[in-house]
């Protein structure tokens, strides 16, 4: 049998964190494929600003991930 490695306890806290990463990227791929809820003759700056602040905020994890 081989030996569990020293780092079995990262390794199991890395695999749990990126299975929550990709529920999370799972759930907002649906919800933009359903217009995030929203209806084209209901839209508003609201709205708009919501998105906004949703993609502000995708970006920096995206540019964090990548190293921009």
């Amino acid at each position: 049998m081989g030996k569990a490695p020293h780092n079995a306890g990262a390794l199991a806290a890395f695999v749990a964190r990126k299975a929550e990463i990709d529920t999370i990227l799972t759930r907002l791929a649906a919800l933009s494929a359903k217009h995030f809820n929203c209806t084209p003759d209901e839209i508003a700056w609201a709205d708009v600003g919501t998105l906004g602040s949703y993609l502000e905020r995708l970006r920096e994890v995206s540019d964090a991930a990548f190293q921009r």
